[in-house]
């Protein structure tokens, strides 16, 4: 097939994709198009909500996690338990003076009712075994309202639903948009989709794994640093914490995905990356320090980390395309 015009063939790199069609059939197919994507975003939801109770189950792993690590007391106190309550912390140095007739060397003391005679008395006694509350291992989430339980429902099938949805969403978007892109574009956004959905996934995950425990635990830390109690929480807070932090951290794992859709177009280069490295370290740190839930300083440098390591790789790889840009221009 030649050109009307030259009567070359034209370039297949700067072919179009599909075939003309009028405005009125591309209305048709936008409307299509957003009745899949609702669709998709509904069915996600729906299914989230279903298994609302397994997905409350995975995100408050982390929580059971980080109470895990900060459940282990110091060694210099001995915690005095009644039940499944803590009643009191002692000294260790202090305990005997304090206690008699009580192993010092005790992990922890426990409120046992004894009876003497004819009545009962409450006595001390030692407790070998390492303190393990109920649930959650000391943080308890509670819904302290009649529509907290069905917020939370909604938020899990709200942010599930367009986890669970977004591969397809992104498949029916490109179904309308990929048809009017050249060859070449269409291969760049075929690609950019594939490593912008890794990266994004990558994101989630060191959110979950290790980001998560960092922060939950700063949280309780600076609780009681402040004086104030960590031991109940509220279901619908903590389950947009974590949904939000993690939507967050994902996001910001696209970084490089942006950074070369602007070199592919012109706008910038492996020269100009470079020359504002600086300026990006001060840019990602603000960043991080408002999106970081907890506001930690070691939590805010966690999330950094990575993201400046996503733009080195950023300006390494705008660098080799245009080594190979030059190469094949020779």
């Amino acid at each position: 097939m030649t050109d009307n015009f030259s009567g070359q063939s034209p370039d297949p790199e700067e072919a179009e994709g599909g075939p003309i069609k009028s405005f009125l059939e591309h209305l048709e197919d936008l409307r299509w198009t957003l009745l899949k994507v609702v669709s998709a975003l509904v069915m996600g939801m729906i299914i989230c909500l279903l298994g609302g109770n397994y997905l409350v189950k995975i995100l408050t792993y982390p929580l059971e996690l980080a109470a895990d690590r900060s459940a282990v007391e110091s060694p210099g106190v001995v915690p005095l338990h009644w039940g499944t309550n803590l009643v009191a912390k002692f000294d260790r140095s202090e305990l005997a003076s304090l206690v008699s007739g009580v192993d010092t060397n005790a992990a922890a003391l426990r409120i046992v009712p004894k009876q003497v005679n004819d009545s009962i008395m409450l006595t001390l006694q030692a407790d070998t075994n390492a303190f393990v509350s109920p649930k959650n291992h000391g943080v308890i989430l509670k819904n302290y309202s009649p529509l907290s339980a069905f917020m939370v429902a909604i938020k899990l099938a709200l942010y599930g639903g367009v986890v669970l949805s977004l591969p397809f969403i992104l498949y029916f978007i490109g179904q309308f948009v990929l048809p009017a892109l050249k060859v070449k574009e269409r291969e760049f956004v075929l690609k950019a989709l594939g490593f912008g959905g890794i990266l994004f996934v990558l994101g989630m995950a060191f959110c979950y794994f290790l980001l998560l425990q960092v922060a939950l635990m700063a949280t309780v830390e600076f609780s009681s640093w402040l004086g104030f109690g960590a031991d109940e929480w509220r279901a619908e807070d903590y389950i947009s914490f974590v949904c939000m932090f993690m939507l967050a951290m994902g996001a910001s794992f696209e970084l490089p995905i942006v950074l070369l859709a602007l070199v592919k177009i012109g706008l910038l280069n492996y020269r100009t990356l470079s020359h504002y490295r600086p300026y990006w370290v001060v840019a990602e740190l603000v960043i991080c320090a408002f999106v970081t839930p907890s506001g930690d300083p070691f939590t805010m440098l966690l999330m950094a980390l990575p993201l400046h390591l996503l733009f080195e790789l950023s300006i390494l790889i705008a660098r080799y395309w245009e080594w190979k840009d030059r190469r094949s221009a020779t």
